[in-house]
């Protein structure tokens, strides 16, 4: 197991009034560690709103003119819990060090005048545990994102499912009133009653026209229900080009993009290289996604297509990453959690089910993807699209299946996890 840390890949503070203590620190350890300095409380906070994602350690002097160390550090605590804090402290600031011990404000106090080798050990411990804390925060954040996606999944194939069901059943049911709506026309076209209104056979034509659109758009909805829940038989193993399916899912709804008044901006580099792919289900993608924009942007918007290959170490899969960026609205927050759930209320355009996304979403899935949404106000909607260049890449669903039962049954590791030891 490699132990070895890089100290300088994240900075320590050290925040002191008198201007030789800061040379003597940044003389001992500079060497070693990457040094920020300031000499009150004021300006240490300043360094640490500017360098939020740098700063590992706080060191702060306890006794300076203006605002005290501990106040520093409970400002800093606040900015990130993370970044480890040390209070610097006299002998006679002895109750001071208990009281930031006691309320949480720090990690450990060193008293004045510190040891140089006993204090470069303790800057290295704390710094490693900043370390393994801010990795221990990564991994538990990719972990449930992975979690996420799954149970996303899970849903999707319940979904699919229940509509191969009820797309059988409904069907049938629905021949029946198909019969009798052709049927009714005529029929009530010979009869004579008093209430002209209702034996208009203008009238039940277009009644009948109306619920034979309706039956068609449930028999379409279930039917890409099913369809994107479907697991492909193919292996991925067709070679394509993105440039050339973003451009047929263009060429095929042209006229639709052109009604709404909708750009499409193409970005993508010459030398991006081809993916193992299933072509049709890939292409599918691509329209779908446009299709989503249709609907759910106002007339007018841009929609910019961007890709590039993500440089990943050699055991890591290569991956293209896929991106669709409008400048609309945006979505609502309580919209984008459930942007791929079909039967998710869609505040934006509440005429669509969501049955688009939910396809590309499952898309991707079976390609060894991810896509994943962020939008606000100011600067729209982007979905990013990551797929694996290859497809001896993708990684198969037991694999996902076995991370979700030895993730859940782990109770050690959530509770380390949960607990933050």
């Amino acid at each position: 197991m490699d132990t070895s840390y890089d100290y300088k890949k994240f900075a320590i503070l050290y925040v002191d009034d008198e201007e030789m203590s800061l040379k003597l620190f940044t003389r001992a350890y500079a060497d070693e560690f990457r040094i920020l300095t300031a000499s009150n409380a004021q300006d240490g906070l300043k360094l640490l709103e500017q360098h939020r994602d740098e700063v590992g350690l706080l060191l702060t002097d306890q006794r300076m003119p203006g605002e005290k160390g501990v106040w520093l550090l409970e400002r800093a605590r606040q900015l990130d819990p993370r970044i480890v804090r040390i209070l610097v402290t006299a002998y006679t600031d002895y109750k001071d060090a208990i009281d930031a011990i006691n309320t949480g404000a720090i990690y450990k106090y060193v008293n004045k005048p510190w040891d140089p080798a006993r204090l470069a050990g303790i800057l290295r411990q704390a710094l490693e545990l900043f370390m393994v804390r801010r990795e221990r925060d990564e991994l538990l954040r990719e972990k449930l994102s992975v979690l996420r996606n799954m149970m996303i999944a899970d849903r999707i194939v319940s979904l699919g499912l229940l509509a191969a069901g009820l797309s059988h059943h409904i069907r049938n049911a629905l021949v029946a009133v198909k019969t009798f709506l052709d049927l009714a026309p005529a029929k009530l076209a010979e009869e004579t009653v008093d209430a002209e209104s209702l034996r208009n056979p203008e009238f039940w034509q277009e009644y009948h026209q109306n619920v034979q659109a309706q039956m068609a758009r449930i028999n379409t909805l279930l039917r890409e229900l099913w369809l994107a829940s479907e697991k492909p038989q193919s292996d991925f193993n067709d070679r394509v080009r993105l440039p050339d399916l973003i451009a047929a899912a263009q060429e095929k709804l042209q006229t639709e993009l052109a009604a709404r008044q909708l750009a499409v901006v193409v970005n993508l580099p010459e030398t991006l290289p081809e993916l193992n792919a299933d072509q049709p289900r890939l292409r599918r993608l691509f329209e779908l996604m446009l299709k989503d924009e249709i609907a759910s942007l106002p007339p007018g918007c841009t929609v910019t297509i961007s890709a590039r290959v993500l440089p990943a170490p050699t055991s890591e899969k290569t991956q293209v990453e896929i991106t669709f960026r409008d400048n609309g609205p945006g979505l609502p927050a309580e919209t984008l959690r459930v942007v791929f759930d079909p039967f998710a209320l869609r505040t934006d355009c509440p005429a669509e089910f969501g049955i688009n996304l939910m396809a590309c979403y499952f898309i991707v899935h079976h390609h060894g993807g991810t896509i994943q949404a962020v939008s606000d106000a100011a600067h729209g909607t982007t979905f990013t699209i990551r797929l694996p260049l290859h497809s001896d890449q993708v990684t198969p669903v037991t694999n996902e299946q076995d991370f979700l039962q030895k993730a859940v049954l782990n109770d050690a590791l959530w509770s380390r996890l949960a607990t933050g030891e």
